[in-house]
């Protein structure tokens, strides 16, 4: 089991401003809480179409190491740049997320050799408010998505990820989450020195600890709910 700390900074459009954004730094450890190799920094311009709907433009940087030997530098550094949908919905107590994103993606491996590749993705996210109709201050809530990457040069079902966490927004600003996440890459069946050896599967699980401080435009008074998502 791995660990997941991500830290984000929003902030959300609203009917009078319009424009929105977000910056985030996350790090990633092998073990749980420890062996650190992974680390993104991120960020990325919103706009709000209306209220429940929203497009971003965002890009980052992703660097993967050998958690043994961290002073050699990054194995790869993969910069991003992606467009983003998002479209939420108001069930009563359920909150339902639809978010939809096209990635490009330039790979940069250790020994100067380079890659492109492209992805689409869809995540399913339902929040749950436990003690409060909304998501609000001091509102307990539960959250539960599914997402799925495609990648149009196959396999085309690249990557499966599943969380289930429970959070509390303490303030308009600040929220905390903790969860568990499974995260499952899917490769193509090959055939190698003329055996078949078909698609498999390697899955991991990780605790994720993520941080949410939420700032607001001036002279504009804050939306009664956001929905606490993260960015990843």
């Amino acid at each position: 089991m791995g660990s997941w700390f991500i830290g984000t900074v929003q902030l959300p459009g609203s009917p009078e401003k319009k424009w929105g954004g977000f910056a985030e730094v996350q790090a990633r450890t092998n073990a749980l809480f420890r062996q650190y190799f992974y680390n993104e920094l991120k960020g990325g311009v919103s706009y709000d179409l209306d209220k429940n709907f929203t497009v971003m433009l965002a890009g980052g940087r992703y660097s993967t190491s050998d958690y043994k030997a961290l002073e050699d530098g990054p194995l790869n550094v993969e910069k991003r740049l992606w467009l983003q949908l998002v479209l939420n919905q108001y069930l009563e107590r359920v909150k339902i997320e639809h978010r939809y994103r096209m990635e490009q993606r330039w790979f940069d491996y250790r020994g100067d050799s380079s890659a492109t590749r492209n992805r689409i993705r869809y995540r399913l996210n339902t929040f749950i408010p436990l003690n409060a109709k909304t998501i609000a201050a001091k509102t307990v809530f539960l959250s539960i998505y599914d997402e799925i990457f495609l990648n149009p040069k196959g396999p085309v079902f690249e990557r499966n990820r599943v969380y289930a966490g429970a959070g509390y927004q303490f303030n308009q600003h600040l929220a905390l989450q903790a969860g568990w996440v499974n995260q499952a890459n899917y490769n193509l069946p090959v055939v190698k020195q003329g055996q078949f050896v078909p698609q498999n599967t390697s899955a991991k699980n990780n605790v994720v600890l993520a941080l949410t401080y939420r700032l607001f435009h001036r002279d504009v008074a804050p939306a009664h709910e956001h929905l606490p998502s993260q960015q990843d």
